[in-house]
């Protein structure tokens, strides 16, 4: 009875010192509801991410070294004094997008290191007097969009550094609200947009210069604009857009506002003979000038005018209903620079349109009704980026771009073209970017690209090309980047890509490129290629034998690979020598590709690699040699790949990964020998598993919550999926408590309880002999009769038994098992890939099985030794008897294992010692044996069960 009492005890040492260990040796974190991204070492790092998470609070236990905090877009409607109190690190907060309308007055006193404050889109109406106090090093605060209607002047006093305020969308009528806010010191940029001023003077915002650069009094119903003092002699950016209809403009002095580089008069209400007033006003020196959603009338009578007096640089007349261009409008704009004619409905430009532009460098005439280049273009010699995208054009001729010499960029996108004459880009020695995406080619040659000796990027994405033959690109020896993505291209030649010596960046994906369309000559000559995209074609292989010619031997800077989504079926194997050549490659992604499983050579060829990424295959389990040749991998994703362990990385030696995605798998508890092979995991990402809320996942949990160097993202949110009555609930609200025992306190009570039993033993025979024998006979009577009925529920299982065996072991059960018990003797067996439920989650068929089987029969070998899911098997197997009082268990051995061995498996241990097992007999023994003793031990009732089950 002692010896029992003692190795409880040493039981119980042993488990507490097993969560002791865990806790000391592995490290991790997490934020409930947050993203965290840095270091906590670092403290100019850290950033905690909580957007979108339907947040009612500021978040609690953020690490008080971080530097950025975003809880944005979620429903927090105050903030206490206590809520940041720690946070005296933070340099940059995020908080609009809430319904916030009460800020506590101290609720920022310990930010004195806060920079910028975005308070923006909630629901302010007023603001605590001493909310910005010890604020002195912020320089960008938004307070847009809330609904302040007063603001107490000696608020903003301490923001002695602030530079950028936005007072916008907010309910002020009264410039004088607003005066102190003008007079701080370091101001720049002031915006208060859409408010309800309706007069601005200097009289009520200052009698001394301001060092103001940006003012922004955009959508205010202004009746007045009156400037009598020289307050702006910086003021370079100045916005009016949107204003009242009778507003009356008074500048005592048009050198008040000399310095304005930047005006903004989109959709101003103000007769055409008061706007010329008011661009009177302004000097020569402004460099930009706004006049969209005007109307075309109104335009053109100001266009003239303002291109004498103010000489812009840049001329914005978008959205103004345009139809046609014609020679007067523009002829005075001798300096504009940068015209922008998009967003109207040109359909005609004069041939002389643009003839007196001789500066003329960038012009935009996207979103139009133009069918054809214009031939005003071909006399805008100075031009160097054409924009005519989103159009109806369906031809471009060899002479749309005569004299362009210096044209760099040329967007063609979004039209409808379909032909593309031989030499139409000749003239454009100086060509770098050409865009002619989502248009309707149907094919290509070399002539095409003759004269572009200088392009670096050619985008040809989204037409209808259906091949590409040899010599294609050969003029484009600059070509740093080339897009062919989602076209219909089915055959690429052999020399397809020649000539293009400098390409860096090939896209081919979302086409119908199959195995046979590409071969290793198809990217020979692309020496410094590094980014290859072959995702979402039609590339697949029968096994993974090696590649007579691997494809990418040649590419041997390529340093980003993607082959994911391949065809209907998917790429289905990779063959061993795939990745031949690639001793650069950086990033693999293979997701998606209904692979089964990974050749341990596959990643021998690529040593460097760091991100790969096999989300989406069927990977149940991997072998850790898979990992060995790839020791520098510091990211892999493996989610909805239908793994239900991930202790092949225990062995992978995978010391430098830092982030592990694996969501939406099958996995039930994570062993903490692998997170501690992991030391340098910072981002643990495995939400949507299937976990199993007991005391196995006491220290995943603690480690998750306490430690510092692993955040294990959104655990907060992570559902129990066994056992059953806690479905649907949080992981992390299970009673970790309750799974840490006080050794000394259960010895004492144990010691004591079988004192005491043996005492009232002793008296209840000395003095109740006669009495305990009755009973004792009553209670044989009651188990007979239970004996009966358990007889007769007998019938009601599904299976005869259960078979729970490792894969390593499956050509064993399926050869001699499996014909013996189903075969010659005629049992009905459950075996889990013949018999479990498609789509059912794997521990509830496991359960399923057990408890719809007569017996449970174990197979047991090393690999079933070291199997997570073989060892839940026969842990609820032996749940199962302490349930029911009934023996089911049957264990085989296959092997023979030592005693010790066994150590760590303590239930099988117990078994071992308490009962006779069944052992396979050895190569060239008698088998009939086994199989007749099996057969005893299935026939055996619950009354006869004996040495072979527990």
């Amino acid at each position: 009875m002692q010896s029992s009492i003692g190795g409880f005890c040493l039981k119980m040492t042993i488990c507490l010192l097993l969560l002791l260990t865990i806790s000391i040796h592995v490290n991790g974190f997490f934020v409930k509801n947050c993203k965290v991204v840095g270091s906590l070492n670092k403290s100019n790092t850290l950033k905690v991410f909580c957007t979108r998470k339907g947040l009612y609070t500021v978040p609690e236990k953020l690490p008080y070294r971080t530097r950025v905090l975003d809880i944005s877009r979620n429903e927090i409607s105050k903030v206490m004094n206590n809520d940041l109190l720690h946070l005296s690190f933070l340099t940059n907060l995020n908080m609009s997008y809430n319904q916030i309308k009460v800020v506590e007055e101290h609720a920022f006193r310990n930010l004195v290191a806060l920079q910028q404050l975005n308070l923006a889109y909630n629901k302010l109406t007023t603001i605590p007097d001493r909310l910005f106090h010890n604020l002195s090093y912020l320089t960008y605060l938004r307070l847009d969009e809330n609904r302040i209607a007063k603001i107490n002047p000696s608020v903003f006093l301490p923001l002695t550094s602030l530079v950028t305020l936005n007072l916008s969308g907010n309910s002020l009528h009264r410039i004088q609200e607003v005066q102190p806010l003008f007079t701080l010191p370091c101001l720049k940029d002031f915006c208060i947009r859409s408010n309800g001023f309706y007069s601005f003077k200097t009289t009520e915002v200052s009698n001394t210069s301001l060092q103001l650069k940006t003012l922004d009094l955009s959508q205010n119903p202004l009746k007045v604009f009156s400037i009598t003092s020289n307050i702006f002699p910086d003021l370079e950016i100045l916005d009016l857009a949107f204003i009242s209809r009778s507003m009356k403009w008074d500048v005592k002095d048009n050198s008040f506002l000399r310095n304005v580089k930047r005006l903004n008069l989109n959709g101003i209400k103000m007769a055409s003979e008061e706007m010329k007033v008011l661009l009177q006003t302004f000097s020569s020196s402004l460099g930009v000038l706004k006049l969209e959603q005007i109307g075309e009338e109104k335009v053109k009578a100001l266009v003239e005018p303002a291109c004498i007096s103010n000489s812009p640089k840049t001329l914005q007349l978008r959205f103004n209903n345009f139809t046609s261009i014609s020679e007067k409008e523009l002829q005075l704009c001798t300096n504009v620079t940068m015209l922008d004619f998009s967003d109207n409905k040109v359909q005609n430009v004069s041939i002389l349109a643009f003839r007196s532009m001789n500066k003329l460098r960038i012009l935009n005439l996207s979103h139009n009704k133009l069918k054809a280049v214009p031939i005003a273009i071909r006399n805008i010699s100075t031009l160097e980026i054409l924009e005519i995208s989103y159009n109806n054009m369906t031809k471009i001729t060899r002479l749309d771009f005569l004299n362009l010499k210096k044209l760099l960029t040329l967007h063609v996108y979004r039209n409808d073209l379909r032909v593309v004459e031989d030499f139409a880009f000749q003239d454009l020695k100086n060509l770098r970017s050409l865009i002619m995406s989502s248009n309707k080619l149907l094919n290509i040659n070399v002539k095409l690209w003759f004269g572009l000796c200088k392009l670096e990027y050619l985008q040809l994405a989204s037409n209808k090309l259906s091949w590409i033959q040899r010599g294609d690109f050969k003029y484009l020896q600059s070509l740093t980047r080339l897009d062919l993505d989602d076209n219909q291209i089915q055959m690429i030649a052999i020399g397809a890509f020649d000539g293009l010596v400098c390409l860096k960046f090939l896209n081919l994906q979302s086409n119908k490129i199959t195995q046979k369309s590409i071969s290793s000559s198809v990217f020979s000559g692309l020496k410094r290629l590094q980014t290859l995209q072959l995702n979402n074609n039609y590339i697949s292989y029968a096994s993974q034998k090696r590649l007579k010619r691997p494809l990418f031997t040649s590419l041997t800077s390529l340093k980003f690979l993607s082959i994911y989504s391949q065809g209907h079926n998917g790429m289905m194997n990779i063959p061993l020598n795939f990745l031949e050549g690639l001793n650069s490659l950086r990033t693999f992604k293979a997701r998606n590709l209904n692979i089964d499983s990974v050749h341990p050579l596959t990643f021998a060829p690529t040593p460097n690699l760091t991100f790969l990424d096999l989300s989406r295959n069927e990977l149940i389990s991997l072998s850790s040699k898979v990992f060995m040749p790839i020791q520098h991998l510091t990211r892999l994703s493996m989610s909805k790949t239908g793994l239900q362990s991930i202790d092949f990385l225990r062995k992978a030696n995978l010391t430098e990964m830092q982030m592990l995605t694996i969501q939406k798998n099958a996995l039930s508890f994570i062993n903490d020998t692998v997170i501690s092979s992991l030391p340098n995991l910072v981002y643990l990402s495995m939400e949507g598993n299937v976990f199993s809320c007991d005391c196995t996942n006491a220290w995943f949990i603690k480690w998750a919550e306490i430690s510092n160097n692993t955040q294990v993202l959104n655990a907060d949110q992570f559902k129990c999926n066994f056992p059953p009555k806690l479905r649907g609930s949080k992981l992390f609200k299970l009673d970790i408590n309750s799974c840490v025992v006080d050794v000394e306190f259960y010895c004492f009570i144990s010691s004591a309880t079988v004192v005491l039993l043996t005492m009232i033993g002793a008296l209840l025979y000395h003095f109740l002999r006669s009495q305990v024998v009755y009973a004792y006979y009553i209670l044989l009577a009651f188990v007979y009769d239970s004996k009966q009925q358990r007889k007769q529920k007998a019938d009601s299982f599904q299976y005869d038994a259960f078979i729970s065996y490792n894969t390593h072991d499956e050509l064993w059960v399926m050869s001699e098992l499996l014909p013996q018990l189903e075969g010659e003797q005629g049992w009905s067996l459950c075996l889990h890939h013949r018999d479990f439920q498609p789509g059912k989650p794997i521990i509830e068929n496991i359960v399923d099985s057990i408890y719809g089987s007569r017996k449970t029969i174990c197979v047991i070998s090393h690999h079933y030794l070291e199997s997570e899911w073989c060892s839940s098997e026969i842990q609820l197997a032996s749940f199962r008897i302490f349930d029911e009082k009934k023996d089911i268990l049957i264990l085989v051995f296959l092997e023979d294992i030592p005693t010790h061995q066994l150590s760590p498996y303590y239930r099988m241990r117990r078994l071992v010692k308490k009962r006779t097992y069944l052992s396979w007999p050895k190569p060239g023994k008698d088998t009939q044996v086994f199989w007749q003793k099996l057969r005893v031990a299935l026939e055996t009732r619950v009354a006869e069960e004996e040495n072979f089950i527990l």
